[in-house]
């Protein structure tokens, strides 16, 4: 242990229980303050459970593409949670420091560099459905089964962790497996009909081959920033501008998962001279999986709208928070001299 875990955890010791509980509390309201002021959380856009090494681990690609791994998924994957490490992990937490439950034993931290405790170890909190979970950078888990196994190398570990050091062999002979079928797979060309069928299946969960009655899924405000940031008349009464299709499809639908609008699109085609959809797209989008994430999204948007104060802005933000598929985030550069 460094001599900033070893300070750390003698101030722990040092404090009273009350002063322990008013830092914990003070910390958790700081970090949900900032995540406040740096606008929602991120938002995981695909789900799934990592099956490696006979553990099922929860993971999720987040809206801005980081690829994340459950904080109780690696934990147990390594074995299962003992008080001792979640003792420690809350020691670190009252000292304004943070370390995951699964490297908290204090007889693994010589094998942590600064490094890591900057990088793929810190936490990462992000919205699945209406809850908010920790998560790692998904690169965690081959760092944290090297230090599990360099730390049994050294003979530090007690008799009950040597388990979870056996735990992390497993793992990492199943990454290396699962990696070598990647690198074959896209050098064969294979990778992108397996990408193909992993679309279908998640197109299968996302929509609705059976229409669903019409619900209100998209709230008054969201029309509203849409004309307040265009510049055009506020309130229009029921007749609004043809225009927020394609606007919507733009900023909305675009930005779902790749291939859900195009399926929508075949599910509830435009007909007739004027081109138009009989019924919504909304309606087609799965009750359990679809609709929430429409939901999500739309809630996601309307904060980013009231912080733009044109449709410039707004798109600029909106590229950043939620680039379409195939794009790359736009870098948000100071801007120099008007025109």
């Amino acid at each position: 242990m460094d001599s900033r875990q070893k300070g750390g955890l003698a101030r722990a010791e040092a404090l009273s229980s009350e002063q322990k509980s008013a830092i914990a509390s003070a910390a958790a309201k700081a970090r949900w303050s900032k995540e406040k002021a740096e606008g929602s959380l991120p938002k995981a856009t695909h789900k799934g459970t990592l099956e490696l090494g006979g553990a099922s681990i929860p993971c999720a690609v987040l809206a801005d593409g980081r690829r994340v791994l459950s904080e109780t998924g690696v934990t147990l994957a390594l074995g299962s949670r003992s008080g001792g490490s979640k003792r420690t992990k809350k020691e670190f937490q009252e000292s304004g420091e943070s370390l995951p439950v699964f490297v908290a034993p204090a007889n693994i931290q010589p094998f942590i560099d600064a490094g890591l405790r900057e990088g793929v170890l810190k936490p990462v909190i992000y919205k699945d459905g209406r809850r908010h979970v920790i998560g790692y950078d998904a690169r965690v888990l081959p760092k944290v089964c090297d230090i599990w196994l360099r730390a049994r190398e050294s003979g530090v570990l007690q008799k009950q962790q040597l388990f979870r050091a056996q735990k992390s062999e497993v793992l990492v002979r199943a990454l290396a497996d699962v990696a070598i079928v990647a690198l074959v797979d896209e050098a064969t060309g294979f990778q992108s009909e397996r990408e193909r069928d992993e679309l279908s299946k998640l197109l299968a969960i996302y929509l609705s081959e059976e229409r669903l009655a019409w619900a209100k899924r998209f709230p008054d405000e969201f029309y509203k920033q849409i004309y307040r940031l265009k510049g055009w008349n506020w309130p229009v009464g029921r007749a609004k501008t043809p225009l927020l299709g394609k606007i919507t499809n733009d900023i909305v639908y675009e930005r779902l998962p790749e291939g859900v609008l195009s399926r929508l699109q075949e599910l509830n085609p435009a007909s007739g001279a004027a081109k138009r959809r009989k019924w919504k797209h909304h309606q087609f989008l799965s009750e359990d999986v679809g609709q929430p994430d429409l939901r999500d999204h739309i809630l996601q948007l309307i904060p980013i709208m009231r912080i733009s104060k044109d449709w410039r802005s707004f798109i600029k933000h909106l590229n950043i928070a939620f680039p379409k598929v195939g794009t790359q985030a736009e870098l948000d550069l100071p801007e120099t001299g008007g025109s």
